[in-house]
C-alpha cells in the first residue's frame, strides 16, 4: 500500500485525500497552517497524523502532494528541500493549474520525481463529495517517470488526464479561470437584475439554476455553437436594443453584456454560425454605432 502525505490539507486537499484513501492509498500525514484545520481535516479522511510542519508530514511517504495556494508553492519547496529527509525516488506532486512542475525544482535536485497534476474541478468545501473527480479531466506535466504516476492516480480516480507542455500552463490555467471563476460573476449579474423585477431574494439564484445547467447540458450534447441561442444568435436587432435599453441604468451590467456580445458573435462568426454581414451589424449595434 503506498503512503502518501499531503502538505496543505485545505479544500482540494482533503477531498483528494479522502479520494486517495478510497481507492487504496494509505494517507500517512496531513499538513495545515494551524493544528485545528488538520485535526479537522483528520476527522473528515478517517486517517493520516494531523501536523502544521511540511517537513514532519512530507517525511516517510513514496507520494507527497503540494496543495497549498500558489504563491506559497516556492516557499514551502524550499523548506521541504532544506530538510535532511531522504528524496531519491520520491513522487513530488502539485496541484496547481499555473505553474509547472519546474516549481519543484529543489526537490528535483534532490532525487524526487517531480510532477503538476491539477484537477478540472472547482472545491467549495473541505467536505465535498471523493467521487468529485469521477469524469473530470486532470492536466498533467512534468517529469515522464512522474507523470506516469500521476496519470495513475487520475486513471484510479476515475479522471481523464492529457499532457500539457510547462510553457502552456498560464494558458492552460486562464482558460479554467474563464470557464469557472468568470461564471461566478456572471451569475452575479444576471442575479442582481432579476431581483429588480421583484422577484424575491431567495428565489432569485434558484430561478436561474435550471436554465444555466440547461445551457450547460446542451453545449454538452451539441457543443458551443450548436447550445447558442438568444437575440444575438437570431440576429433580433429589436430584441438587443431593448435588452440594451433596459439595462442603462446599470452601467457596469451594460458594459459587460456589450463586450460578451461582440465575444459571442466573433465565436459565432468563427464558427460559421453567422455571415460577415450580420456580424458587422451586430457589433455596430452593441458598439453603439
Amino acid at each position: 500500500m503506498m503512503t502518501v502525505s499531503i502538505i496543505g490539507a485545505g479544500r482540494l486537499g482533503t477531498t483528494l485525500g479522502s479520494a486517495l484513501k478510497r481507492i487504496g492509498y494509505r494517507i500517512r500525514a496531513l499538513s495545515c497552517r494551524t493544528q485545528r484545520s488538520a485535526e479537522e481535516s483528520r476527522r473528515i479522511i478517517g486517517e493520516g497524523t494531523p501536523l502544521t510542519d511540511n517537513r514532519k508530514a512530507a517525511a516517510g511517504s513514496r507520494v507527497v502532494f503540494l496543495t497549498v495556494p500558489d504563491d506559497t508553492i516556492p516557499k514551502v519547496v524550499e523548506e521541504l528541500a532544506s530538510g535532511d529527509r531522504e528524496w531519491t525516488g520520491v513522487f513530488c506532486l502539485h496541484c496547481s493549474g499555473l505553474l509547472s512542475s519546474l516549481a519543484l525544482a529543489p526537490l528535483a535536485q534532490r532525487g524526487a520525481l517531480c510532477a503538476s497534476l491539477h484537477p478540472m474541478q472547482s472545491f467549495a468545501s473541505k467536505n465535498t463529495e471523493p467521487g468529485a473527480f469521477s469524469g473530470i479531466y486532470m492536466g498533467l506535466e512534468g517529469d515522464p517517470l512522474a507523470r506516469e504516476k500521476a496519470r495513475a492516480i487520475a486513471e484510479g480516480l476515475g479522471s481523464r488526464s492529457f499532457i500539457l507542455a510547462a510553457v502552456d500552463k498560464p494558458l492552460y490555467h486562464t482558460a479554467c479561470s474563464v470557464a469557472s471563476n468568470l461564471l461566478v460573476p456572471l451569475l452575479h449579474h444576471a442575479s442582481f437584475l432579476l431581483q429588480r423585477t421583484g422577484i424575491p431574494q431567495n428565489d432569485k439564484l434558484e430561478a436561474l439554476l435550471p436554465l444555466v445547467q440547461g445551457t450547460l447540458q446542451n453545449v454538452k450534447k451539441f457543443d458551443a455553437r450548436g447550445a447558442w441561442t438568444g437575440p444575438l444568435a437570431r440576429g433580433d436587432e429589436k430584441s438587443i436594443k431593448l435588452q440594451m435599453e433596459a439595462l442603462s441604468a446599470f452601467p457596469g451590467t451594460l458594459r459587460m453584456y456589450r463586450e460578451m456580445g461582440i465575444a459571442a458573435l466573433e465565436m459565432a462568426l468563427t464558427e460559421k454560425a453567422i455571415d460577415p454581414r450580420t456580424y458587422d451589424r451586430l457589433r455596430a449595434l452593441l458598439e453603439g454605432k
